[in-house]
């Protein structure tokens, strides 16, 4: 099998590589942390490479590019740990081209692919403990459309955005719609997180909305098994530039009048931190690749790539502070902030706990024999 990348690929990486390096630096990304998380001028420069379009389909002014291609951008985004949320872009474009209808498609699609509107994923509840079925928010047909009533928690940037994808339960199904940001009965409540990105809670009031696809729960894991994707990338850039970090510093500091890096015990666990995040890094390609399966197999591929991806992400964030000490834990240093980076990867579209018990109920009869 041939996991080279091709030339487009490569170009592809390099233009984000070098805007990442170029015009997201350290002290950019502070400087909107303390903005709020967000900053609607880096989201414009992410849109003017193309980025945001994506997955969005070329009849609707996209790039109509694919899983791999989803991949190699979030790398790149997650070695400067950019807070603008470029995979809830990936998620709605890719939600809309394949369930919503076709007026739907045309009136959000090109706009999401320029930029101009970004559309997130709110589906997240207080007792839903990461369980897609689990759906407290309803929904009512009326004359003109449909209304929704329910509180969604944990919303990227959702006090920025202009639209939500909203699951909500319709005569007794799941159902998946979207809500305009400006609409009466919407609310949100904007906070920080621990990464220094942003977050809403999102309160619905007979808010009005329309139908994307009455087989909500289909669409709902088709979401976020691509965000289980976009994440498990992100993290392998995260990690890879945690271990850039950590390996510079080992070969700066001295003790004893000799550089750490020569210590064996520390050249250990360096090896340690490298093999699992190539681990990670082979279990991203596999996540990427799976998005194209069958249901079944993608979903039970994706729970697989999240909880190898939740391991790699603590040990090789809590090694990185072992291996710097005091310093590695203080504001002031940028270890510390990949450090709280992974630390909420990990539980992004549900955490490590929660995916071993997804891939051991999907476990067929036959795991583990080979006879």
């Amino acid at each position: 099998m041939d996991f080279d990348f091709s030339d487009d690929q490569q170009q592809l990486r390099d233009a984000v590589r070098k805007w990442v390096d170029k015009g997201y630096s350290f002290e950019r990304r502070r400087a909107a942390v303390k903005a709020g998380g967000f900053s609607r001028g880096a989201f414009r420069e992410l849109a003017e490479l193309g980025l945001c379009g994506l997955y969005v389909p070329e009849q609707f002014d996209g790039m109509g590019m694919g899983p791999v291609e989803g991949m190699v951008v979030m790398e790149e985004l997650g070695r400067g740990m950019v807070l603008e949320p470029l995979n809830q872009s990936l998620i709605a474009a890719a939600v809309l081209s394949s369930h919503a209808p076709d007026p739907v498609k045309a009136a959000w699609l090109p706009r999401i692919a320029n930029g101009a509107a970004l559309v997130v994923l709110a589906y997240q509840e207080r007792a839903a403990r990461y369980q897609l079925n689990v759906c407290a928010a309803t929904a009512t047909q009326t004359a003109n459309g449909f209304t929704l009533n329910g509180v969604k928690s944990l919303v990227p940037a959702g006090d920025q955005s202009d639209a939500f994808l909203v699951p909500a339960t319709l005569d007794g199904t799941l159902a998946l719609f979207l809500v305009e940001h400006s609409a009466s009965g919407v609310s949100a409540q904007g906070y920080g997180t621990q990464d220094g990105s942003r977050a809403a809670e999102v309160t619905l009031q007979s808010a009005p909305a329309s139908l994307i696809t009455p087989d909500g729960l289909t669409a709902l894991e088709y979401a976020v098994d691509i965000g289980i994707a976009a994440t498990c990338a992100e993290a392998v850039g995260v990690m890879d530039k945690t271990m850039a970090i950590t390996a510079e510093y080992m070969n700066m500091r001295k003790q004893f009048g000799v550089a750490i890096s020569s210590f064996q015990a520390l050249r250990h666990r360096a090896a340690d931190m490298k093999m699992q995040l190539e681990l990670a890094r082979s279990m991203s390609y596999y996540a990427s690749l799976k998005l194209g399966a069958p249901a079944p197999e993608r979903r039970a591929a994706l729970a697989r790539a999240k909880y190898q991806l939740g391991n790699s992400m603590r040990f090789v964030g809590q090694q990185s502070v072992q291996l710097h000490g005091g310093i590695g834990v203080t504001d002031e240093y940028i270890v510390s902030h990949y450090f709280k980076k992974l630390t909420q990867l990990e539980i992004s579209f549900g955490d490590s706990l929660h995916h071993l018990g997804e891939v051991s109920q999907r476990m067929q009869e036959t795991a583990g024999v080979f006879a």
